[in-house]
């Protein structure tokens, strides 16, 4: 992912000033940090056989259960922002692969739990468990000053991005090749 491209050498959005050079290097580590991600999610997802939203709903499933919860297909379309119909494919196509079950509600009888099943846990737990351990390792190699340093930038780049912008956005128009 570190091979120079034409956005490099242009800057991509951030011109070359030469004392922006060490911000422009940080913003494209995290681009490729980014790029390196999704391109892991989808070896994930292949290896699931699961598309990205059942991904992203198996894993508030097990977050929920880990914690002692469990969420019923409103509380999942709630959280994914998905219609109910939406969301009864998703469940439907989960029970399907195998990685949850749907449940009577302890409390409520005419209620759903989704579970996830066992092979949710060891399917995610083999393909997820690698990376999080090697996550954890670079992380772990920080000082507690880089690591609240890194942190701060994170939390306020997340925190910019949630914002809504205070101006239309104008972009310049890219010429085309001549």
């Amino acid at each position: 992912m570190s091979s120079t491209t034409a956005s490099d050498a242009n800057g991509y959005w951030y011109p070359g000033i030469p004392d922006r050079e060490p911000a422009r290097a940080v913003l494209k580590a995290l681009r490729e940090y980014r790029a390196a991600e999704q391109e892991m999610r989808q070896r994930i997802r292949n290896d699931l056989n699961i598309n990205e939203k059942d991904l992203q709903a198996l894993h508030y499933l097990m977050h929920a259960y880990q914690h002692g919860n469990a969420l019923g297909p409103t509380d999942l379309s709630r959280l994914m922002s998905i219609s109910t119909a939406s969301t009864t494919a998703l469940i439907d196509r989960l029970v399907g692969s195998g990685h949850v079950e749907r449940q009577i509600h302890p409390t409520d009888r005419r209620a759903l739990k989704l579970v996830p099943t066992d092979k949710s846990h060891v399917d995610m737990q083999t393909s997820l468990q690698r990376f999080h351990e090697r996550m954890m390792d670079i992380a772990s190699s920080l000082s507690p000053k880089e690591a609240n340093v890194v942190t701060r930038f994170l939390l306020a780049l997340t925190e910019t991005v949630d914002q809504e912008p205070q101006a239309p956005w104008n972009p310049v128009p890219i010429a085309g090749p001549s």
